[in-house]
């Protein structure tokens, strides 16, 4: 999907200097330990248990090197944008995505990263400590970082000392016990402050969905406490009744049919339910049953044909409507390459064939859905409004290319190659659709369902 080249860095060291902590000596640490990892180790049992212990030791420290690194980077590409006359406002852009691609990780993941380095050395140096010599993992890190966002810097420092001051006892607190100790700090400290983070938790409430295992889905609910809980009471009360009247159904199943049929407004989908637009790809013979290539539903993922076909059948069979657009596909790659119809810009048809062609953020290692439909060759640049000059991206990916240094340029088979201020080049392409390529099937159809 994607390859990293990577380029001489101009903050290498000079040739003689010798440095411990450089991509050429941590390397080496990696390829030797790898070679190890070949058939039994020879070490007595006591022996492993050690080197289990001092392996972990080692996996905090290196996560404590990678936010060091990380902090430096910051510090030197501000710079670099300062002096490129970037505005004070913007300065900063584009640095958590390089910590991303570097940790192969999201963006999102990137800038949690680069956030925690910079407070934790900054404001928590007991903790900073403790990470660094290998007591703590970076998770244990983010949690006393997390609770004591809410803090002034003094009491903050306060707080650290209080709980991470001790290397030895923060080292065998559990999870839960290290964020307990935080909150019992600052609500002695700042009791106003815990009010003002629950307030601020309270406006950050929504809904998300992920991709379960056996084509499930996750949605979850971000609520405060008191409309969780009555969700929940509700949802409970229904699988009661279900059952007391003798339902065959397990309670789980009982609340989450409830939960559907209460948000949809009845069981089918019927007056009064809201309309529903599902974006489902698939092949024209897997659609009438002549073959089993796996579709693809928008915002989810691949499915198998089989369950395609009863989403197809079941809006039928309650009068839905179901719209058909014819797309193409190169028999070659197996990407999807053009549509019956055509736009002049980004939007409509053309913006909902990038989506649908990428599905989700371009960018290595972020699974964020598509906010924009971006020229890879910046339309100022004369770059086409065409599908091979488009890439779907995030929010923050878009924004992140527009920093000082950044360059993005499409290729003639469908790749886009995007650089970093640093030098590094990440190539990008289209996911394939599942077995285009074996059958060299040339069409695909999208299936719009409108429930209502």
């Amino acid at each position: 999907m994607f390859d990293i080249v990577s380029a001489p860095s101009p903050d290498a060291p000079a040739p003689g200097r010798q440095e411990v902590l450089c991509a050429s000596n941590v390397e080496a640490w990696a390829a030797a330990l790898s070679s190890e990892l070949e058939g039994r180790s020879g070490l007595a049992d006591g022996e492993r248990v050690d080197t289990l212990r001092a392996l972990e030791r080692l996996a905090c420290v290196v996560t404590a090197a990678q936010a060091h690194l990380a902090r430096d980077l910051d510090e030197s590409q501000r710079a670099a944008q300062a002096e490129a006359g970037l505005p004070a406002a913007k300065q900063g852009v584009g640095i958590a995505d390089q910590v991303a691609r570097a940790r192969r990780e999201s963006p999102h993941r990137g800038r949690q990263h680069l956030g925690l380095a910079k407070v934790v050395a900054r404001e928590l140096p007991h903790t900073w400590a403790a990470w660094r010599a290998g007591r703590i993992t970076e998770w244990k890190a983010t949690i006393v970082a997390r609770e004591t966002a809410c803090l002034s810097l003094a009491d903050r420092m306060v707080v650290d000392e209080v709980v991470a001051g001790d290397p030895s006892a923060i080292e065998v607190m559990g999870d839960r016990e290290l964020a307990g100790a935080c909150l019992e700090e600052v609500a002695r400290l700042d009791a106003a402050a815990l009010v003002a983070r629950r307030r601020r938790a309270e406006s950050e409430r929504g809904v998300t969905l992920r991709p379960a295992p056996d084509t499930m889905t996750y949605l979850t609910a971000l609520l405060p406490v008191k409309d969780g809980v009555a969700v929940f009471a509700a949802l409970t009360r229904a699988a009661d009744a279900a059952r007391a009247s003798g339902d065959e159904r397990s309670r789980g199943q009982v609340m989450a049919d409830a939960l559907v049929e209460r948000v949809r407004g009845g069981a089918g989908g019927g007056a009064g339910s809201t309309g529903l637009s599902l974006g489902l790809v698939m092949t024209d013979s897997a659609l009438f049953g002549s073959a089993d290539d796996p579709a693809h539903l928008d915002g989810f993922g691949p499915i198998p044909a089989e369950l395609a076909r009863e989403i197809v059948i079941g809006a039928c069979d309650q009068d839905e409507r179901v719209w058909l657009r014819r797309l193409y596909a190169s028999p070659a790659t197996g990407e999807l390459v053009a549509m019956d119809a055509r736009g002049r810009r980004f939007r409509g048809s053309l913006a909902r064939f990038v989506r649908l062609r990428d599905r989700v953020c371009r960018t290595p290692w972020c699974d964020a859905p598509i906010r924009h439909v971006d020229h890879a060759r910046r339309h100022a640049d004369d770059g086409p409004t065409a599908e091979d000059n488009a890439q779907g991206l995030c929010e923050a990916c878009n924004y992140a290319k527009d920093a000082p240094g950044w360059r993005a340029r499409p290729g003639p088979d469908g790749t886009v190659e995007t650089s970093t201020p640093t030098g590094h080049t990440i190539s990008t392409r289209p996911p394939t659709v599942a077995h285009v390529r074996d059958r060299h099937l040339p069409a695909l159809t999208i299936d719009y369902v409108l429930a209502g």
